[in-house]
């Protein structure tokens, strides 16, 4: 349940009326101070909760019942969009368009830093690599896990970029107190221990959408997170699994607006793993800016023909160049046509 204030509301009154509430009710109340509104979401047991008495009370706008599931990640709740922070100063969710670019593997020090030098010359806000890689076949490389973390660590202090990489295991936390921000895969999406522990860190953690999973079982997951005490929830579209064979996975960029309308958490768009094919990076990364997307995710490496893992869906260096000019130049169209 929901309940919009007016807009001359006091601080005193919102502070009784609050607390009436969760005496009376024996709720949780949730405050979100809007632009234009106050919202309090009611969560817990409300079916014993007097709409006409809520209505009654002076202060109130509006009082609705919500359906989903999900209360903290609904925009019913929330109707601002979040925007990310970053202590760096790096924002998601503002408007801008943020791009986390680099190898899906880290593999040497001259590598990622190469790499790590040459997205942030062409825009790229934040570096992405992996550490720690979940793999279909147990024989196919793994990361190289504590080393590669330690690499990332030194690609950022070369250029200052935010690094993003992917945790497998609630145990490994600790290993990721130096990531900016960490990245559940798609193969624990629903992996609900893992999440329940993320919820536990003032950390921004960017969840992927699994690989047959519902908008709504995703945006649940963000529940997840977010119940522990941690709303700073990135939601990733990387393809689903359908019945196409085409590509590696069905880009579903539908799932943005949709997403958007339903939540205020920030959504990106990850071409790369969604078409698993390096030509089609380009012409999905223009699409999903065009569906509104809060950025990209895209794998860049030096040498794709020799990379050790998804050296397919991975630009050159000089590709990614020609791909952010032109995923800006759209941003900045779109930007001006919807003033």
């Amino acid at each position: 349940m929901i309940i919009v204030l007016k807009q001359n509301t006091e601080k005193e009154q919102l502070i009784l009326f609050k607390a009436a509430l969760e005496e009376k009710y024996n709720i949780t109340v949730n405050t979100w101070v809007g632009v234009e509104s106050t919202v309090l979401g009611l969560i817990g047991d409300t079916t014993q909760v007097d709409e006409d008495w809520i209505n009654a009370q002076e202060i109130v706008e509006s009082v609705k019942r919500v359906q989903e599931p999900y209360k903290k990640a609904n925009r019913k709740f929330h109707p601002d969009n979040t925007v990310i922070e970053l202590p760096t100063g790096q924002k998601i969710g503002d408007g801008s368009l943020c791009i986390m670019a680099g190898p899906c593997s880290v593999e040497s020090e001259e590598q990622i830093n190469f790499v790590a030098e040459r997205v942030k010359a062409a825009g790229a806000t934040f570096l992405r690599g992996g550490a720690f890689k979940p793999r279909t076949s147990p024989y196919s490389f793994q990361g190289l896990k504590s080393e590669g973390l330690d690499l990332l660590k030194g690609a950022r202090k070369v250029t200052g970029l935010p690094i993003v990489t992917e945790i497998m295991s609630s145990a490994h936390i600790d290993m990721f107190e130096g990531v900016d921000i960490i990245q559940v895969g798609a193969r624990n999406m629903q992996n609900f221990e893992l999440l329940k522990q993320l919820g536990k860190i003032d950390k921004p953690i960017l969840l992927k959408r699994g690989l047959a999973n519902t908008i709504e079982e995703w945006i649940m997951s963000a529940e997840y997170i977010m119940a522990g005490g941690n709303n700073k929830v990135i939601l990733c579209e990387r393809g689903i699994r359908t019945y196409e064979t085409a590509t590696r996975n069905t880009l579903d960029l539908s799932a943005v607006p949709v997403v958007k309308k339903l939540s205020h958490l920030p959504v990106i768009v990850d071409p790369s793993h969604a078409t698993g094919k390096s030509w089609l990076v380009e012409q999905m990364s223009l699409a999903a800016v065009a569906a509104g997307a809060d950025g990209l995710m895209i794998e860049v490496h030096n040498d794709p023909k020799h990379a050790l893992s998804d050296g397919a869906q991975s630009l050159t260096p000089d590709q990614f160049d020609e791909v952010a000019r032109k995923v800006f130049a759209l941003k900045k169209a779109y930007d001006e046509i919807n003033r």
